[in-house]
């Protein structure tokens, strides 16, 4: 910037330097033919044409000056313009960019030759581009990860988990999942599953059983028939639960339509999906889910922090080849790209004409603080060349219109 401020105050000052040559060339021009006029009576023309480019020459001289600074250092109303009125030019301008370039149609409008999308595609599929990227993600990954701190992961985990449990319907995707297990005929192994570990239970507790049993019979009752009893009591329990397991057991049809049900209710029923969100929500609350979820982020940092470490870490290559292979496989599908361009094009556009007055504001407080002979000087800089072919051209035109006038003036 500094570079390009210098040549345009090289230019700057060369175009002037033109400009008030001429200026000053038209008054030597007319004092020479004022002068030898009564030996060369034809240089009359060249006085008057000398005279009145000297003329406009100095008007314009006044006016392009008058727009910067004091002409001559003499303040003179209405001169400084620029200096005297910079606040209000500040606002005009913020203002003129707020409502005229910061919209969001002209936003889009401009954005819309811009093929982001196949640019950064193009440009990964580079092998040593991609190489780059995943390299500088790999090298910034250790100072991302310890600026997070352990707890607030879990806590973000833990309220992520529960959001989303918010928002689904739990109820349907149980039944959709029971539906399949029932199709599949896996219910069935689970309730003969059941049924193996009742009779394992009442196997591996026959001597409390027996116990439990002798202390609820009558003091009178001969121990022998208690035994007697017992044995009765677990082989027709046993009994029952072989009968259970044959097929086409009325208890297997039971359980096929307490199943069944089962499914249409949690399809249907309101109540079953607020009992799987209470008992959800209950164990993601818990302190313990916390626990296990700062646990499991702790083991994640670890390899993640290892990973980033090595140097012969396979993260960075694996984070290459995925660059890779996304770029190619977006660069290969125009549709795609031309969603994510629109995306692109809509959030740029967006971001823009959202913050467009804080960026106006700024435009316009930078401005106020720029003391006035830095503004004029900027401005000068930006606009002044021209300013001063205006000067040269004032100069040709007033002698060329002050020649005319004398030629009609003679006429007359």
């Amino acid at each position: 910037m500094q570079e390009q401020e210098q040549e345009q105050r090289r230019r700057h000052h060369r175009i002037r330097a033109i400009a008030t040559g001429l200026l000053v060339a038209m008054a030597m021009l007319f004092l020479v033919a004022h002068l030898l006029r009564g030996r060369y009576p034809w240089l009359v023309h060249v006085g008057a044409f000398a005279e009145a480019a000297m003329v406009g020459a100095l008007a314009d001289w006044f006016a392009v000056t008058a727009l910067f600074r004091h002409p001559l250092g003499l303040p003179i109303p209405h001169t400084a313009i620029i200096a005297r009125n910079k606040d209000r030019i500040g606002a005009s301008v913020a203002n003129f960019l707020e409502y005229n370039f910061m919209t969001r149609e002209v936003l889009f409008e401009e954005l819309k030759p811009i093929d982001f999308a196949g640019a950064a595609a193009s440009w990964l599929a580079v092998e040593a581009n991609s190489r780059t990227v995943a390299a500088e993600l790999v090298a910034g990954l250790p100072s991302v990860i310890r600026m997070v701190e352990d707890e607030d992961v879990a806590r973000l985990i833990q309220s992520a988990t529960g959001s989303a449990l918010a928002r689904v319907r739990l109820a349907p995707v149980v039944a959709e999942v029971a539906s399949v297990l029932i199709a599949d005929q896996r219910h069935l192994l689970l309730f003969d599953r059941i049924l193996t570990m009742a009779a394992n239970v009442l196997e591996n507790n026959r001597g409390f059983i027996r116990e439990k049993i002798h202390e609820k019979s009558p003091r009178w009752l001969p121990r022998m028939v208690d035994e007697k009893l017992f044995e009765k009591l677990l082989a027709a329990i046993h009994e029952t639960i072989a009968g259970m397991r044959e097929e086409g057991s009325p208890w297997r049809a039971q359980f096929q339509q307490a199943a069944q049900e089962l499914i249409a209710r949690l399809k249907d029923d309101p109540e079953y999906e607020e009992r799987i969100k209470r008992a959800l929500s209950g164990v993601v609350h818990h302190p313990l889910f916390l626990s296990y979820s700062e646990q499991f982020w702790q083991l994640v940092r670890q390899r993640l922090m290892e990973q980033a470490e090595s140097p012969d870490s396979p993260l960075a290559g694996a984070i290459e080849r995925g660059l890779r292979a996304l770029a190619e496989g977006l660069r290969d599908d125009p549709a795609v790209q031309a969603r994510l361009n629109d995306w692109l094009r809509s959030f740029i556009a967006d971001a823009v004409a959202a913050r467009r007055h804080a960026i106006a504001g700024l435009v316009r407080r930078v401005i106020e603080k720029w003391d006035a002979d830095t503004i004029a000087e900027k401005f000068e800089l930006y606009v002044g060349r021209d300013l001063q072919y205006i000067r040269i051209n004032g100069t040709v035109v007033g002698g060329l219109v002050g020649l005319g006038l004398h030629f009609l003036t003679l006429a007359l």
